[in-house]
């Protein structure tokens, strides 16, 4: 199995997202990162039929006077052929199904212009002063590094190129969790030699094991919250994970629908394990609703709800000690609206985090289009100004706040130059 990014791991839909991965070439695992015009009717035309004058009464007077024979002679000469009322009557429900059409194009386009207009408006002012990193961010890696592919001298060089920024998590690819909940050992068997040289290399950065599955939750495969039993093993596997030396589990567990009880609870026994260990609990989350009830409508048409409410993005953070929103695969084809979306997201999101809970919001450290993410849309600098404004409208002087990357082997040295001189300066 391809190793997958956050907010990625659902299957293809019309919608693009969490489905297609950024490819890594050396990965080994998978984890568990976007109407109004009324139609014509036709009042006062000569198109109207039952108006005297109108087209059917001309073709009515032609019948009755076309009785003769083929040059007129048996009528009075003022009836219209038949054939030439069949073809006024064809075009009069052309012109109608086309006015139809144009009034569903504009019923549909008009909100979607709309909403992209508020949010490049969203995406103008300036981000008040003192809105860059607190030192509490976070990057996703690959499995590379605990699978023995990369070695002490790679460990060395990711400890030079993160000593300057801001991030103090990462996120190192440990599994994939089975469907069950098992995680075999095999999978992070050289997670204690990699967390020794980072420790050895930057002994500031914490270790947390990025651990995930793709739920069946819109399709019959794939991990069953539901199940009493998938729950305890996967609390089992964190348990292990632990105990091999990482310092927290990050979870991502995809597609995960808006209102999962089933989650809240599982979220609620991890807590016990890693508190008693004291080790973080964090998760990668799906976005938060753009307007109420939106994952419902979504859901409705696509099969697929992507977003959370509000309300249960709330329940999910008061739950942990991370909570790291997938603000990428938006469906955005400008900068500017791409920014001004996680404007919008970085702001629903700090209203319902307890300021006890970090709060980190994704950056696009990877390139890639198609439909649902636009690579010339969807940049690090956007991101970031994004980031930057949502903090300064709501709550700029969170502490507990950051930035995660994703992912390691995608990014490119822009994405780390636009990150540093954006959010680290």
């Amino acid at each position: 199995m391809m190793e997958r990014p956050p907010g990625r791991t659902k299957a293809k839909t019309a919608t693009g997202t969490p489905g297609s991965p950024a490819t890594e070439s050396e990965a080994t695992g998978e984890p568990g990162t976007t109407e109004d015009a009324e139609p014509g009717t036709g009042a006062g035309t000569a198109d109207t039929p039952g108006v005297p004058g109108s087209a059917d009464d001309d073709s009515a007077a032609g019948g009755a006077g076309g009785t003769g024979d083929g040059d007129g002679a048996g009528g009075d000469g003022t009836g219209d052929d038949p054939a030439a009322g069949t073809a006024r009557r064809r075009g009069r429900r052309g012109r109608l199904v086309r006015r139809t059409a144009l009034a569903v194009v504009l019923l549909f386009l008009l909100p979607v212009l709309a909403a992209e207009t508020a949010l490049r408006v969203n995406y103008l002012g300036d981000p008040a002063d003192g809105t860059y990193t607190r030192g509490k961010d976070a990057i996703w890696l690959g499995h590379a590094w605990v699978d023995g592919r990369k070695t002490d001298a790679d460990v060395k060089a990711l400890a030079e190129r993160l000593q300057d920024t801001g991030i103090h998590d990462l996120y190192v690819h440990a599994g994939p969790l089975e469907h069950d909940g098992t995680l075999p050992a095999s999978a992070y068997a050289g997670a204690p030699r990699f967390i020794a040289a980072v420790h050895r290399e930057a002994p500031k950065l914490r270790v947390q094991a990025w651990l995930g599955d793709v739920l069946a939750t819109e399709s019959p495969n794939g991990m069953r919250l539901e199940r009493a039993e998938t729950r305890a093993a996967v609390v089992r596997s964190t348990r292990e994970i632990l105990a091999a030396g990482f310092q927290g589990a990050h979870f991502d567990l995809e597609p995960l629908h808006s209102d999962d009880g089933h989650y809240l609870g599982l979220l609620d026994d991890l807590r016990a394990v890693t508190r008693a260990r004291n080790a973080q609990l964090s998760v990668a989350a799906h976005q938060i609703d753009p307007v109420p009830g939106f994952h419902s409508f979504w859901g409705t048409t696509t099969g697929h709800p992507k977003w959370w409410s509000q309300k249960f993005f709330g329940q999910v953070a008061r739950r942990v000690d991370q909570i790291a929103v997938m603000s990428y695969d938006t469906m955005q084809p400008l900068q500017s609206t791409y920014g001004g979306y996680v404007a919008q997201q970085t702001s629903l999101a700090l209203e319902v985090t307890p300021a006890s809970t970090d709060l980190l919001m994704g950056l696009p450290f990877y390139h890639e289009n198609r439909f649902g993410h636009w690579n010339h849309a969807e940049t690090v600098a956007a991101a970031v100004r994004g980031v930057r404004l949502g903090l300064s409208r709501t709550d700029a002087d969170r502490e507990n706040f950051g930035v995660a990357a994703y992912v390691d082997f995608a990014a490119t040295e822009q994405d780390w130059t636009s990150y540093e001189k954006g959010w680290v300066r």
